[in-house]
């Protein structure tokens, strides 16, 4: 990952402070099978990717904020990897409690023990926590995190010892509003995070992640592909479409479906077409596409 940052332009200082980080704190190996030394996918933003390392050299814990496909969760295991930290994916939804967050009573051996949840994993073993859609669950139970996220940096544990945090240990929270279920997150919470707002991925970058994971791929469809999407989201901002259909995921796997032989058109609606139900919707969408790409595409013209 520190190579990757050299190729993007990171600067050189913070670089040289994620190595010393990682050299001052140590993996146990109780949390050696949570590390990450290649993520699938690289998220690719110079300034975002300072202003998040800078924030985690300091100590702080990270709020992602921003609509689907501007690479929130890629961007948290980056940093994990990056920081060469063990992560913990802690997904939240509507019946998230303290105690699937924190722990509960469990019976061993013959009595009554502490079997530590995530979030006590995680601050125990000096990882990074990844909080997925945090603004999905209730406020009332995340409350049970402001002494973790805060100067405190403890977890209290009614009648058990109270657990202090590992230095290493950060938070990376994602939200996304908007989603079904998502609500406000409550200010205190909010104020424990510093919040970067993650921009929607720009033409060259989406360009140099087409080609990363399809080296092969001929740079005039990369770049039909990236004006396709651009395309998507200018019909999203102008409201003539749903972000259904901006799906960087499903464009991602139809390319995936097209390298494994699939026509080009058939695999753009099963990737993107199809993730917006309504027929006029998905007429709209299916112009776009025709706009950009011939009926007859396959294979062998996409690919050397």
């Amino acid at each position: 990952m520190l190579d990757f940052l050299r190729r993007e332009g990171i600067d050189p200082g913070i670089i040289s402070a994620i190595e010393e980080f990682r050299a001052a704190h140590s993996v146990s190996e109780a949390a050696g099978s949570r590390l990450m030394d290649a993520p699938r996918f690289e998220y690719y933003g110079r300034e975002i990717w300072e202003a998040a390392a800078t924030a985690l050299l300091c100590g702080e814990n990270l709020l992602l904020v921003g609509p689907k496909a501007t690479g929130k969760n890629v961007l948290a295991e980056n940093l994990a990897a990056a920081f060469g930290r063990p992560s913990w994916d802690v997904s939240f939804y509507i019946n998230t409690d303290a105690a699937s967050l924190i722990g509960t009573d469990t019976f061993k051996n013959g009595e009554v023990s502490f079997r530590p949840g995530p979030i006590t994993q995680c601050a125990t073993l000096g990882g990074f926590g990844i909080l997925d859609e945090i603004n999905m669950a209730k406020n009332e139970s995340l409350a049970v995190l402001h002494a973790t996220l805060d100067f405190r940096r403890v977890i209290d544990v009614p009648g058990y010892d109270r657990i202090h945090m590992d230095s290493a240990t950060r938070f990376i929270g994602t939200m996304n509003y908007g989603y079904a279920g998502t609500r406000e997150l409550n200010e205190a919470l909010v104020s424990r995070f510093v919040v970067i707002e993650m921009p929607p991925i720009t033409p060259d970058n989406l360009k140099k992640l087409l080609k990363r994971e399809h080296p092969e791929l001929r740079d005039e469809w990369a770049e039909q592909f990236t004006g396709l999407y651009s395309d998507l989201r200018r019909k999203v901002d102008s409201a003539e479409i749903s972000t259904k259909a901006l799906d960087l995921r499903g464009l991602m796997s139809a390319v995936d479906l097209m390298a494994h032989g699939l026509n080009a058109v058939e695999a753009l609606r099963m990737g993107v077409v199809n993730k917006a139900f309504d027929p006029f919707e998905r007429k709209l969408v299916e112009d776009v596409i025709t706009s950009r790409i011939p009926a007859d595409l396959g294979r062998g013209g996409l690919f050397d």
